[in-house]
């Protein structure tokens, strides 16, 4: 989802010769696209049948256990080291548990299509938050333009001239703090594990199985355990962890190792684009003209923000 949604924990190492691949990098950047492009349409249907930390905890279930087979198949073990565990239990929390829930409880009162689009002000809130802690991140002006640009675009899809008038503050209030908290986490996680010698999928699996294990006692809590099963929500909930979650992650790790960061994390422009196309055909929801007028106006001002100073 993420904005390169959703949770590499470093940099896979640069291999001195890259396997072929059996699809070609462009076809798995469109498939990664349509994960996380989808993933906001099955968080609306699973939280049609299951509380939204239900939905959370079952997608972390699907999508920890794709992680485990990968890491089976590959024989990577989980990480060690008390620290270690220590800094994936806050990663786990910022990138996963608390940024899935709440898009979660976002979605019962706002449509899939701004969901999607508030994930997009992710790379905003990243350049933002790097420019107060990363030094290295210094701003130059096409940068700091495109963040003005970007929350511009914001104010446009919340219809702000009107007051924002029919807009659901909590819920896209909620949305935009799952948005935060992604860049929040990447941050942490470029300040405490990167050099840890696991590998990406390694972290990555162990992050996820930690999650889990915070939507495990948190669930109960707050949800209880669900009375019935409806089909449709709990088969949108298993392709959300199997998939956007899971798969998801793999595709990334591996677009990331072929093709570098840089050109894998492209994928942010495109999760909107088709989380509102989603939304509108497949969901019938509303959409009025500042909608995609803003989301053009945020997708460009996150691509400025990713402008760098030529060395």
């Amino acid at each position: 989802m993420t904005t390169v949604a959703p949770t590499t924990a470093t940099r896979p190492p640069a291999a001195p010769a890259r396997p072929r691949r059996v699809l070609d990098w462009r076809l798995r950047f469109a498939a990664l696209s349509l994960i996380w492009g989808f993933s906001f349409l099955l968080i609306k249907v699973g939280t049609d049948g299951y509380a939204p930390f239900q939905v959370t905890l079952g997608r972390l279930v699907f999508g920890t256990a794709v992680l485990a087979a990968a890491m089976a198949v590959k024989r990577e073990r989980l990480p060690r080291g008390a620290r270690t565990w220590g800094h994936l239990t806050v990663a786990a929390l910022l990138l996963n548990a608390l940024p899935f829930s709440l898009f979660a409880y976002a979605e019962l009162t706002i449509p899939s299509t701004l969901a999607g689009i508030c994930n997009a002000t992710s790379p905003l809130w990243g350049m933002a938050l790097s420019l107060v802690a990363l030094s290295e991140d210094r701003p130059t002006r096409v940068r700091v333009a495109g963040l003005g640009l970007g929350f511009l675009g914001v104010l446009t899809v919340l219809g702000a001239w009107q007051g924002f008038d029919g807009l659901d503050a909590r819920g896209t209030a909620l949305a935009l703090l799952a948005s935060l908290s992604y860049p929040i986490g990447w941050i942490y996680v470029r300040r405490t594990l990167a050099g840890t010698g696991s590998s990406a999928l390694s972290l990555t699996g162990a992050q996820l199985l930690v999650a889990t294990v915070q939507l495990a006692v948190v669930t109960p809590l707050f949800a209880g355990f669900p009375s019935r099963f409806p089909l449709a929500p709990l088969l949108a909930v298993a392709a959300l962890g199997a998939l956007g979650t899971g798969l998801a992650v793999l595709i990334q790790y591996g677009l990331v190792t072929e093709v570098g960061p840089t050109t894998a994390q492209m994928v942010t422009y495109f999760i909107p684009v088709i989380a509102t196309a989603a939304g509108v055909v497949l969901l019938g929801e509303s959409l009025s003209w500042s909608t995609p007028v803003g989301a053009v106006i945020v997708l460009a001002g996150a691509a400025l923000t990713q402008v760098r100073r030529k060395a």
